[in-house]
């Protein structure tokens, strides 16, 4: 019942960590990466649907991304959706590709968006912190239940102090490579 337990919490650990590292590709580092513009939401149709699912999206040089869009009738509202985003990029088209040309970052941009990197780790920390607890809780009905004994549960809790640890330091391991490829010139 304690490996299900914890089986479970780790998977779901794994998953935040997995979902950090999604949402930090997707922050600028000064060079183009197509995972930077993959997630903006394109309304087509009037759905709400991802760049990645409407347009083929390549990184040609280092500075330079090219979207072609599957749909040329949807070239400007992809335009659109890319421009209303929070990227600050301004989108070029010549009728079939749109060209975003990615600029340097200033160094204080670079500040701006290990702030952010910093904000999203706590993010990732705080959901840590919410599975453990929540698995600490139900350790704690199955021990009042009579479910496990009590040398059990404090193995459990043991068991999970391991693991939050654990995970906090991927987090902080994520977060230090990101901040680096931020702050590199």
């Amino acid at each position: 019942m304690i490996k299900d337990l914890m089986w479970e919490t780790e998977g779901r650990m794994k998953k935040t960590i997995e979902a950090l590292e999604t949402d930090l590709r997707t922050i600028r580092t000064g060079r183009a990466t197509p995972a930077l513009v993959e997630r903006v939401m394109v309304e087509y149709y009037g759905t709400p649907t991802p760049l990645n699912q409407l347009a083929v999206i390549s990184a040609l040089e280092p500075q330079l991304l090219t979207i072609r869009v599957y749909d040329p009738s949807s070239l400007a509202e992809v335009e659109r959706a890319i421009l209303k985003s929070d990227l600050g990029l301004t989108p070029t088209n010549d009728g079939k590709i749109i060209r975003l040309v990615i600029p340097g970052l200033t160094e204080e941009r670079r500040k701006d968006l290990v702030r952010l990197v910093n904000r999203r780790l706590e993010e990732a920390k705080i959901a840590l912190r919410n599975v453990r607890r929540e698995a600490l809780d139900d350790l704690r009905e199955f021990e009042k239940e009579k479910m496990i004994s009590e040398d059990d549960f404090f193995r459990g809790r043991d068991e999970l102090d391991h693991l939050i640890e654990q995970y906090a330091e991927q987090v902080e391991t994520v977060g230090q490579r990101k901040s680096r490829e931020v702050m590199e010139v």
